[in-house]
């Protein structure tokens, strides 16, 4: 007997073959399923995946044998993948100078072997798909080609697990980023609101006393105190925009329409230049997240509010209650969004509008929230739009159960 010889390329291709993360494990039924149909196709008592691993052969999958592993130095398998050919053909172990007096022959009566190497992308052989018989014998050549076109397939299904582990990694890594975002959005809030407070008292203290400042230092002030409320409302928003998720629990509740648009607009409509038009006498039970809604529609109406040109805001709100879901249309007849813009505007810090009616530029972050609150609650949301003239946006939610 002669043991089979290490690869060259050993460390690499040990490395290889540990990065399937396949070594030890379970079998399953997607390679099982293939060593069953190649050895009814061979017509082999035995078929088996093997790796072969530092000083072993792991076998992923078997059939006719009930052994998990055996020692490499008397493994077929071994020589398989420092064989030049794509694939290695034992028509009778017992007249083979590198397999007479092996353990496998005189022990299983492994006669005849068929292996094809797994080749991984980068040209490294990880194991073998491969077949015995206790008997002399050949293969045709559709056999051949079958045991070939399954090797590619179970090496397609080492890649698959390969890429979901990888995607799995990935996932793991943008959520902690996620995670470090959002605590640094609150650290940030925390560390920054209260600076900002005490500036915009401060401004309205030496305002008050304007006796002793000149028109420049009370214009200096007012300056200040605005780019004090810019960055205030800009802290605010990110902390809810990376906050979002936290509003969508696994709980729904039972809403009322009605209920829900009277609160939005008690907290958004601040005078009698904005009406907002619906149907009160028509109310709705909504199953929905409502604290994530309430804050969808806070936003819509807070834009279309400060994105007024008119001297009258109008802001049309229907519900529409299909048997699967949801559709709120919000309408507003406000500045409007220019057609080279609607497509980006719920980008995170895009801004489709330069000022509102004010003259305060906007942050960008309300509607991503939006956008990002409907992701989490398996929602979605359209914008048409003519500028100078009118903004719809229809919100569609998928109806749950309580």
């Amino acid at each position: 007997m002669i043991a089979p010889p290490i690869p060259k390329d050993e460390i690499q291709r040990q490395a290889a073959v540990e990065k399937y993360k396949l070594l030890d494990t379970m079998p399953e039924e997607n390679y099982d399923n293939i060593t069953s149909i190649i050895s009814s196709i061979c017509e082999a008592p035995i078929s088996l995946i093997t790796l072969v691993d530092k000083d072993r052969n792991f076998l992923k999958s078997r059939q006719g044998v009930d052994l998990s592993e055996s020692p490499r130095d008397i493994s077929f398998c071994g020589h398989a993948i420092v064989s030049e050919e794509d694939i290695m053909i034992v028509p009778d172990a017992r007249e083979d100078e590198r397999f007479k007096d092996n353990p496998l022959v005189e022990g299983l009566k492994a006669i005849f072997y068929a292996g094809v190497p797994l080749v991984d992308v980068n040209g490294y052989k990880l194991g073998t798909l491969c077949v015995y018989d206790h008997k002399p014998r050949v293969l045709t050549g559709h056999q051949i080609s079958a045991l070939k076109a399954m090797a590619k397939q179970v090496m397609s299904l080492f890649e698959e697990r390969f890429k979901t582990f990888e995607l799995d990694r990935l996932g793991n890594i943008l959520k902690e980023r996620n995670d470090e975002l959002k605590d640094f959005a609150g650290i940030v809030s925390h560390d920054l609101k209260a600076p900002l407070s005490n500036i915009l008292m401060i401004s309205d203290l030496l305002k008050e006393d304007s006796n002793s400042l000149s028109s420049q230092s009370i214009e200096y002030l007012g300056i200040l105190k605005d780019s004090t409320k810019s960055m205030s409302r800009y802290i605010d928003g990110m902390l809810q925009f990376y906050r979002s998720e936290e509003l969508v629990t696994e709980n729904y509740d039972n809403v009322s329409y009605v209920d829900l648009i009277e609160d939005v607009i008690s907290m958004t409509v601040m005078d009698d230049s904005v009406e907002v038009i619906y149907i009160p006498e028509t109310d709705t039970t909504l199953v929905t997240n409502e604290i994530a809604l309430q804050q969808i529609l806070i936003n819509l109406f807070t834009n279309a509010v400060k994105y007024s040109d008119k001297s009258k805001t109008a802001i049309d709100v229907v519900l529409i209650n299909h048997s699967n879901e949801y559709e709120l249309h919000i309408k507003d007849n406000g500045m409007g969004i220019a057609p080279d813009r609607i497509q980006s505007i719920f980008k995170l810090f895009y801004i489709a509008t330069q000022e509102d009616k004010n003259g305060k530029p906007g942050t960008g972050i309300g509607l991503a929230t939006v956008a990002r609150l409907l992701e989490h609650m398996n929602g979605r949301i359209e914008v048409s739009s003519e500028l100078g003239k009118w903004t719809e946006f229809k919100i569609f939610l998928p109806k749950k159960e309580v």
